[in-house]
């Protein structure tokens, strides 16, 4: 009896040494507990393939918007050089009707349609005041502005301006004729170029960005002269239908007309 009972304690004990852990027991030993957690895991596995298409609308959703984010912090690619590049400069003459002028040209290797804007419409216009340049041409505005006398104590030449300007371009097909719709009717593809600062100059002391002035002035006077003369025709004129007219049949003619009054009128 002594050594049954030793036997059974000992295997007892070996027993009691190769039990397994209750988490396996636990896994293993309850059948429904395993069905359970595997259903609920197939659950969530169905879970996760319903939601897939949806989360990725969301990440297509958010990943554009972070592109269009990007491109709207980019720079705009500029199709015009201005010259000055950033600022207007017009002489102090108070009271008076002060003019300033600024070089436009298309960079791009298309035609561009350009536009003026101001913050005083009023006070200030342009000439011209848009228009469309082909690609490498280029041109000098004109841009009136009347200058208000200094109020109070204030210095002439310490006056500020708020007055700003606003040069938009656009992108256009061809030779196409500028119509004030454009900038309208694509208004997405429009470019801010600049927006100029008024900034005054001593009409009485010389200095570089004066005498620069005074030039652009003078070529843009000349510009608008020669597209008021009318063309010089050079070679024989075109009338009708192919009728060619030159010079010396029109005088030929004047004078054989002439010859024949003189002759008929002492009869």
């Amino acid at each position: 009896m002594g050594v049954d009972e030793e036997k059974s304690e000992g295997e007892g004990k070996v027993w009691s040494l190769c039990r397994m852990p209750k988490l396996w027991q636990m896994s293993s030993g309850n059948g429904n507990g395993s069905s359970s957690s595997s259903s609920s895991s197939s659950m969530g596995n169905n879970n996760v393939y319903q939601q897939t298409p949806s989360s990725e609308r969301s990440a297509v959703t958010s990943s554009n918007a972070f592109f269009s984010m990007a491109k709207s912090l980019l720079p705009a690619r500029r199709r015009l050089r201005l010259d000055p590049s950033n600022k207007l400069y017009f002489p102090y003459e108070p009271g008076k009707q002060v003019r300033s002028a600024i070089d436009i040209k298309n960079t791009s290797k298309s035609h561009v349609a350009f536009k003026f804007q101001t913050t005083a419409p009023k006070s200030c216009y342009m000439r011209p005041p848009e228009g469309i340049l082909g690609p490498g041409e280029s041109l000098i505005a004109t841009v009136f502005k009347f200058v208000e006398p200094p109020e109070n104590n204030e210095k002439p030449m310490e006056k500020k301006s708020r007055v700003k300007f606003k040069i938009m371009s656009l992108k256009v097909k061809g030779e196409t004729d500028y119509v004030p719709e454009l900038f309208e009717e694509q208004k997405d593809e429009v470019t801010v170029e600049q927006i100029l600062l008024v900034v005054f100059l001593d009409s009485e002391r010389s200095c570089p960005a004066l005498e620069k002035l005074k030039r652009q002035l003078a070529e843009a006077e000349a510009a608008l002269e020669s597209r008021k003369k009318p063309q010089e025709e050079t070679g024989p004129r075109i009338v009708g239908e192919g009728l060619v007219i030159d010079e010396w049949k029109e005088r030929r003619e004047r004078y054989l007309a002439k010859q024949q009054v003189e002759g008929v009128a002492p009869t």
